[in-house]
């Protein structure tokens, strides 16, 4: 369900002054980790970071056999009591977690952050772990063909592609395939609980790093001492299902970004009208389809740019500007230094898809039918142009994969793990708001705080401050909210949508300070 691994959430903000004093949980010290070396690897953001490794079995049916590595990365507790470990995942498949603790641990109020060891790791195959997933080095460089198969040719076109790389990855990278998927990572996670010397772990996972943890929950109820879920997977969808809902998500997202722009036309240019922003938007898909721009962004190349404005609305200015200099201005410059800035992928986000497919592909069963696939995304194109087809081969190589998937996905309900705090925006695209009603349903004695009206992917942290009051209370001595009726057991306002950038010079992005990828 988690698309191209490039993709940034909104930024992390100090937060203490913002929260109310609670009361210090009482908690025994956890245990010294054994068989971790923690080395210094600090950077000037984060100047007490650790770095470790560790070893898990490949095959966890087999755990005296071949061995792989994971990175770990952690900033150690300052409080003299500590309340163990707070592993952290940014979501993915495909993510790398090690820059993601100093993150948390910063974002956090101090007084909470202080009385943690904030985990960060590569689930196996990613990033720093070994061996690293890497199927076919430069797969999504430009310019690609036009996701939009309305011709033979074009269909031909993009299944070769997909059937080449699942055949790639089989060649490269067989002895790992049948190992890569999410119940052999929340069997990993617990390897990495043992090494810390820890009864229980801390849970805060993103997006996909959501149906990791409500997998671990699953697998260990008796060893999670708190969790949370940001921005949640859909457990009842994995994954086929999960990305047809998304592609109808993602239409919604991105006609609130036309009307955005319609809203500040007087900076833009492009019409105060949604509707013919949007004609305008295609207009430009039209024309960089019959001549990519600068010979560098085509029509995927341009769908890869605009899509992390349905990620958070941060991108809008940014994005916006490129659309008017090539829209009114006929400036192509623009557009094609966007790309490359926020659309690109470079070799850490070729690693990022490749453990991409192979989790999706191996989690669960996808159709094998070509078929299949052609009636049901023509369907929802009908509905959702923006990103149907994109989303659609971008998923493809599960049509050909050389492992099979495993027969059914884990069902994460859950009536023995502690109460989780689930936190989700109402306008999300990537994961949208029904899967995390459904996952509070499953998990019984979860909380569920939600953004009414936000659009936004991935939302604590991001300087929502009744949204990260609940965080912190939770993680300071598992306050969770209750409403006795509803769906939800707080609510929170959505953040406004940016003003326009009017004097921006730069194509750069917004800042961020993790990668959360692609559904």
């Amino acid at each position: 369900m988690k698309k191209r691994v490039a993709v940034l959430c909104g930024t992390a903000v100090a937060l203490a002054s913002a929260l109310t004093a609670v009361p210090p949980a009482q908690a025994a010290p956890v245990p010294a980790a054994p068989g971790l070396s923690w080395k210094k690897c600090a950077t000037e953001d984060a100047p007490r970071l650790q770095c470790a490794t560790v070893k898990v079995p490949l095959n966890h049916a087999a755990p005296g056999g071949r061995k792989i590595t994971l990175a770990l990365s952690r900033v150690p507790h300052t409080a003299k009591k500590s309340l163990g470990p707070l592993l952290v995942n940014p979501g993915g498949p495909g993510g790398s977690g090690v820059g993601l603790a100093p993150v948390v641990a910063s974002g956090l109020p101090a007084s909470v952050a202080a009385r943690y060891d904030v985990v960060g790791f590569d689930p196996r195959g990613v990033g720093r772990s070994r061996p690293a997933l890497d199927c076919v080095p430069g797969y999504s460089d430009p310019v690609r063909p036009d996701p939009v198969p309305a011709t033979a040719a074009l269909e031909k076109v993009n299944l070769d592609r997909a059937r080449a790389f699942a055949a790639a990855c089989g060649r490269k990278h067989g002895d790992l395939l049948p190992y890569v998927d999410t119940v052999s990572a929340a069997k990993d996670l617990d390897v990495i609980r043992r090494a810390l010397g820890a009864k229980k772990i801390n849970y805060l996972g993103y997006s996909y790093g959501t149906y990791l943890g409500s997998v671990y929950a699953k697998l260990y109820p008796d060893r999670v001492r708190r969790m949370v879920l940001d921005s949640v997977v859909d457990p009842t969808g994995i994954w086929y299902e999960n990305n047809l809902q998304q592609d109808i998500a993602f239409e919604d997202r991105h006609r609130a970004f036309m009307t955005w722009v319609a809203r500040h036309d007087a900076v833009y240019g492009l019409g105060a009208d949604a509707a013919r922003v949007e004609a305008k938007w295609y207009a430009m898909r039209a024309a960089v389809a019959a001549k990519p721009a600068q010979g560098v962004v085509g029509p995927a190349e341009l769908e890869d740019l605009f899509l992390p404005g349905g990620y958070h609305n941060g991108y809008w200015p940014l994005l916006a500007r490129v659309f008017s200099a090539y829209a009114v201005k006929k400036q192509a410059a623009p557009l094609v230094e966007a790309y490359r800035t926020v659309g690109a992928v470079d070799a850490a986000g070729d690693n990022g898809y490749s453990v991409y497919t192979a989790v999706m592909c191996r989690d669960a069963r996808w159709p094998r039918e070509w078929g299949r696939w052609r009636a049901d995304n023509w369907a929802v194109h009908e509905k959702a142009r923006f990103m149907t087809w994109s989303n659609a081969w971008y998923n493809a190589p599960c049509a050909f994969w050389p492992t099979q998937g495993l027969r059914r996905p884990v069902d994460v309900t859950n009536h023995k793990a502690p109460p989780v705090l689930i936190f989700q925006a109402t306008g999300d695209a990537a994961t949208p708001y029904a899967g995390a009603v459904r996952t509070h349903r499953l998990l019984r004695g979860s909380s569920l705080v939600v953004e009414e009206g936000g659009g936004n992917h991935g939302v604590t942290l991001s300087g929502n401050k009744c949204l990260d009051r609940h965080l912190a209370a939770y993680l300071t001595d598992g306050t969770v909210p209750r409403r006795p009726s509803g769906e939800a057991d707080a609510t929170c306002p959505a953040l406004p949508d940016p003003k326009p950038a009017q004097a921006a010079t730069r194509t750069a992005a917004p800042p961020h300070p993790w990668p959360l990828p692609r559904p």
